[in-house]
């Protein structure tokens, strides 16, 4: 829709013979919008969206004023915009529900009477299918065929499934399994910087703009794309038209100055800047890097760094458009025109950086000389928790004893059936994988020649480990092939696995039997050392409870020592053929021959060729079958994709909301409750709820696949929930896992089968937790799945953006403590609550963000406590869809209204 354009704005910019319309920033200054020139870039890119978008309802002039009154008060401006994205992107695990729930809205349409076919995206979608490789058989030439195959076996119902999506809905592209992942096909190939669409006989130019159904969407950034996770609730939002709604963000400035010394790479900058930052606490904040050392940086570089926004909390970690930016473009095989355009663009808007750039006005900045940064690691449990590699030795050797409560001198064990024996801290998986670094040539390369040093010198890994290597895209193996480093790497067992997101999302596949049963009887805490950005535990292998974050090179390091427990900066790694001991600096190449091997071997027509059919997908995907038309046919004996009750008896009005009265207490949880804990994505167990359906229903526990995989089916994912093998809910405390009590039997079960128990009763539920409540993965069904249990509410000391967000896109309501948290209630889940004037929304007197108070009695003594709440349904478009009963139901009913 054209702009009201109230100041004005569009112009005309000439770009060689082509001439584009655009909303013009300094023109808006000239408006009156005094001061934006000294915005930090990303908020400028939100004003552009505003300026093109202003319809006098949803963004109105009130809404430009807003934003130019950040310069004065640096960010504190209390004032809620709407966000239009100009794309949306999504990988498998997240988008195969979202399409699930787009098909269920077009059965759903055609129930109420209206047209199946208003359910399109209006926004461009392209789908990468990139999570459902798993890592089966690694370390031989044949590893990448097998574990393509078993892929296509295991989820043949998935694919076809969005095969049909593919033909079914307009705007909307799957790039096919064993492409890449999203993140990486998104930075090489999908992004342009700047984007165009037509407008009449006008091609009208602004920033591209993206939210995707993946926390590391983020990653797009480092190639100045304004771009974050959404869940997949709110990504179907906005494909369908709806605008995503924010606060204007505070925005914290991080000075990049010097150069990283020898010997320090990307990963280590990354875990740096990760550590300092959630430290310094952004989450809901915009991160923009500036600065001298950010023109030192490689947009590969920017774009490890933007990557790990979600481990940092923040919205985005946003670097602007610079000379490196055009050169990325250009040696991806970007069209000439379009990097033109993307160059006069960001002059004219402000959006351009080099060396003589003024600092823009910030909330607040952070400061950091890359010339201290020294190679580290992050673990054992999360990711900014930086360690480094000089003192991770003796690290561990405390966490052994604090985290995991083993002695430190338990005797090593052997391992049935092989000449090795195993004990605490031995590595039993190395794995080079997930976006944040096989985007980077620089890392992966210095990891090719770690491995072509090691083999000239004779030395193998470890015999316990499982290595592997999964690029992001296949351009990877063309340029490791060309400069000769694959087959060092293969040497060592770090074959190809598979293009797309393994280890990282917990599809590492199982350990050997033999390995994975010492572990077990003997509760050893084995380690998993990757090149990833994510390591809470559980998520990487069942088997494993420690997890460091690392560079690929010291990935390649710390599969030749073979455990935590050496230190790889002083101790050998190893001995050579001659039996002589080596160290990590006789292996380790310099910064010189890594460039060299990069300028080299890394070229424009690897990208261009590997890319020019993107969307057509190997003989497996062409040979899928597509059946239905605009409305799919569900196949009622599906253990995939079945068709969800989120609009069973939906009607044209809202069923009013009803306040929470006499709940019972499902869950007690502590801090930092990922959505990986409410939801997980890994292995499924046969002794869980989702084993025993799955069984029941004819499954081998060999085709589980994963809960990721199976994200298309309520009934499995519902089961999921709160099912990870290590969260602790305090109810039960002397057991690890999703298990509960239910009250008032005090019978020890399932928190599924406890929760089916309480719907039967008609029992509300609530969950309580601590900090950071649904940190980690954008992942819609931590949500969905809570709805389903039957939960009203959660209680929690505060909430990661995403999931709050989506709480409400579910009709949850998240309430947040206004004093201390639940740990001073002396709560046993014994207690029943209730929750009054959340009915208020009915009549328009719930605000956002209003106080609520909680009411607890506790039956075994007759006593009643209350205390206060705050209200986290922030604005007024949320709650909207909370009064709706969520966001799809809200638009469901917009768009059969015509």
């Amino acid at each position: 829709m054209p702009s009201n354009d109230s100041l004005k704005t569009r112009q005309d910019l000439s770009v060689g013979r082509k001439k584009y319309a655009y909303y013009s920033l300094p023109a808006a200054e000239e408006a009156g919008l005094a001061g934006i020139s000294r915005l930090p870039r990303s908020m400028k890119v939100l004003l552009e969206n505003l300026l093109r978008n202003e319809d006098g309802v949803s963004v109105t002039e009130d809404d430009l004023k807003a934003v130019a009154a950040w310069i004065d008060n640096k960010g504190a401006v209390e004032h809620e915009i709407a966000f239009r994205p100009a794309r949306v992107l999504m990988q498998d695990f997240t988008g195969v529900p979202a399409v699930v729930d787009l098909a269920a809205m077009r059965d759903a349409m055609t129930a109420l009477g209206a047209d199946p076919a208003r359910i399109n995206p209006l926004n461009p979608v392209d789908l990468v299918i990139d999570h459902s490789v798993m890592v089966d058989h690694f370390g031989t030439p044949k590893a990448f065929d097998q574990n393509v195959d078993r892929e296509y076996e295991r989820n043949m119902e998935r694919y076809k499934f969005l095969r049909w999506g593919s033909t079914a809905f307009n705007n909307f592209r799957v790039v096919p399994p064993g492409t890449g992942i999203c993140h990486q096909v998104n930075l090489e190939n999908l992004a342009q910087t700047v984007w165009t669409a037509e407008e009449g006989r006008k091609t009208v130019a602004y920033p591209d703009t993206v939210v995707g159904t993946d926390s590391h969407t983020t990653m797009i950034n480092g190639l100045a794309v304004l771009g974050w996770g959404v869940g997949g609730i709110e990504a179907e939002a906005a494909m369908l038209g709806q605008p995503i709604p924010m606060l204007i963000p505070e925005v914290i400035g991080f000075k990049l100055n010097g150069r990283l010394p020898e010997g320090a790479t990307a990963t280590d900058l990354v875990l740096t800047v990760t550590q300092m930052l959630r430290k310094k606490g952004v989450v809901g904040k915009f991160v923009e890097f500036f600065g001298p050392g950010v023109t030192a940086l490689t947009i590969e570089d920017q774009a490890t760094i933007a990557n790990m926004a979600p481990e940092y909390g923040a919205t985005c970690g946003f670097f602007p458009v610079s000379r490196a930016t055009l050169d990325y473009l250009t040696a991806t095989g970007r069209d000439k025109a379009r990097v033109a355009l993307v160059e006069a663009y960001a002059k004219a808007q402000g959006l351009w950086i080099d060396e003589n750039s003024e600092d823009p006005v910030f909330t607040d900045v952070l400061e950091l000389d890359m010339a201290e940064v020294v190679p580290s690691l992050a673990g054992p449990k999360r990711p900014q928790d930086k360690v480094e590699l000089t003192i991770a030795a003796s690290a561990f050797e405390t966490a052994l004893g604090e985290v995991f409560n083993r002695p430190t001198d338990a005797p090593r064990v052997a391992v049935e059936g092989e000449k090795f024996d195993l004990g605490d801290g031995d590595v039993v998986i190395a794995a080079i994988t997930s976006c944040t670094n096989t985007s980077n040539p620089s890392v992966l390369i210095a990891a090719g020649l770690v491995a072509r040093k090691a083999h000239a010198l004779g030395m193998t890994v470890k015999p316990w480990v499982k290595t592997s290597l999964a690029p992001g895209s296949q351009v990877v193996t063309d340029y490791l092939t060309a400069a000769g480093l694959q087959k060092d790497l293969d040497a060592l067992g770090f074959n190809l696995v598979g293009y797309g997101c393994t280890t990282c999302i917990g599809n590492s596949g199982p350990l050997d039997p033999a390995i994975s049963k010492t572990i077990n009887d003997n509760d050893l805490v084995a380690t998993s050392v990757l090149s990833g950005n994510r390591n809470f535990e559980g998520r990487v292998n069942p088997d494993v409870r420690a997890n460091y974050l690392a560079s690929p090179p010291l990935v390649v390091a710390y599969a030749l020592a073979g455990s935590m427990r050496i230190d790889v900066a002083t101790q050998p790694l190893g001995k050579d053929k001659k039996g002589k001991d080596v160290f990590l600096k006789d292996i380790w190449p310099t910064s010189a021959e890594i460039a060299e091997l990069q300028r080299s071997c890394v070229t424009p027509a690897m990208f261009a060729k590997r890319y020019k059919d993107v969307f057509k997908g190997d003989k497996h995907w062409q040979k899928i079958d597509v059946e239905g038309g605009q409305t799919y046919a569900w196949d009622d004996t599906s253990t995939y994709v079945r068709n969800p009750p989120y609009f069973e008896g939906l009607s044209m009005e809202p069923t009013p909301v009803e306040d929470i009265i006499e709940a019972r207490v499902l869950g007690i949880f502590g801090d930092s409750i990922t959505t990986d804990h409410i939801s997980p994505a890994g292995a499924i167990k046969k002794a869980s709820p989702a084993g025993a359906y799955l069984t029941e229903h004819g499954v081998d526990p060999l085709d589980f696949n994963s809960y990721g995989a199976r994200r298309g089916n309520h009934e499995v994912m519902m089961r999921g929930t709160f099912a990870n093998i290590r969260i602790r809910n305090k109810i039960t405390p002397e057991i690890e896992g999703g298990v509960t009590k239910h009250f008032p039997s005090g019978d020890t079960m399932s928190i599924y089968d406890a929760a089916m128990r309480y719907q039967a009763e008609g029992r509300p539920l609530v969950v309580f937790a601590g900090k950071e409540y649904g940190t980690g993965s954008s992942r819609d069904w931590a949500a969905k799945g809570t709805n389903l249990l039957g939960v009203r509410a959660v209680i929690a000391e505060s909430y990661e953006r995403i999931h709050r967000s989506n709480l409400i896109g579910m009709g949850v309501v998240p309430l947040q403590f206004k004093q201390d948290g639940w740990t001073r209630l002396g709560l046993t889940g014994e207690e029943i609550v209730t929750i009054r004037g959340l009915s208020d929304v009915n009549t328009g007197k719930l605000k956002p963000r209003q106080e609520l108070w909680v009411e607890l009695f506790r039956p075994s003594d007759g006593k009643m406590a209350r205390f206060p709440v705050r209200c986290r349904i922030d604005n007024q478009t949320e709650l909207e869809y909370f009064k709706a009963g969520g966001v799809m139901p809200f638009v469901l009913r917009n768009l059969a209204r015509g």
